[in-house]
């Protein structure tokens, strides 16, 4: 063999591994990378579980009990005529009950029944904040508050629960206000025993 000859194999061996080392990147490294972007994408939105449910169930009726895990209970008291007067009740109705105030998130706590998990009063319209009604008045008329807590994670720790409902109660009484729910529905005993479980 002379030396062209040589030399046009080893052109052509080269031509044939280049086409062959493109061919397997073609067919393993770009689906590889592919298949990573959607699992990336995967887990960056996981897609809605789905539950299968028998056809012949029937729906359960609708009870005073709650029937769905509930991640916080909120009722908001709408004052009737808020005035200057109505901000000085706010004040003192929050010294007698002992509330203390949050700087940071710049809402009333009241302990309640239990000191872990308290009830938090802030503004029914937004931002949601109240100024510090015990060192300073408010710029603006307080329209009215809401009334937020955690659910227990058990029936037997529900004091709480009693707790809110009277304050919601007892707020709605002295302000001369309206209660709504979380769907802006005035409240009532159902929703209250709902509420207390």
């Amino acid at each position: 063999m002379d030396r062209t000859t040589t030399i046009i194999l080893l052109s052509f061996a080269s031509l044939v591994l280049a086409a062959l080392a493109t061919t397997l990147f073609i067919y393993v490294i770009v689906p590889w990378r592919r298949r990573r972007r959607a699992e990336k994408a995967k887990a960056a939105n996981p897609p809605p579980i789905k539950v299968d449910s028998p056809a012949e169930e029937p729906e359960p009726p609708t009870s005073t009990k709650r029937t769905k895990t509930v991640k916080q209970h909120s009722l908001f008291i709408i004052f009737e005529q808020p005035s200057e007067r109505s901000d000085e009740r706010l004040t003192e109705w929050l010294r007698e009950k002992g509330a203390h105030y949050d700087a940071l998130k710049k809402v009333f706590l009241i302990n309640g029944q239990q000191p872990a998990n308290p009830i938090t009063i802030a503004n029914a319209f937004l931002p949601g904040e109240l100024p510090d009604l015990f060192r300073e008045s408010a710029e603006d008329r307080i329209k009215g508050i809401s009334l937020l807590v955690k659910p227990p994670l058990r029936k037997s720790r529900n004091q709480q629960m009693f707790v809110f409902v009277d304050l919601a109660k007892e707020a709605a009484t002295l302000f001369n206000a309206d209660v709504l729910d979380t769907t802006h529905q005035v409240a009532t005993e159902e929703t209250y025993t709902q509420i207390i479980g």
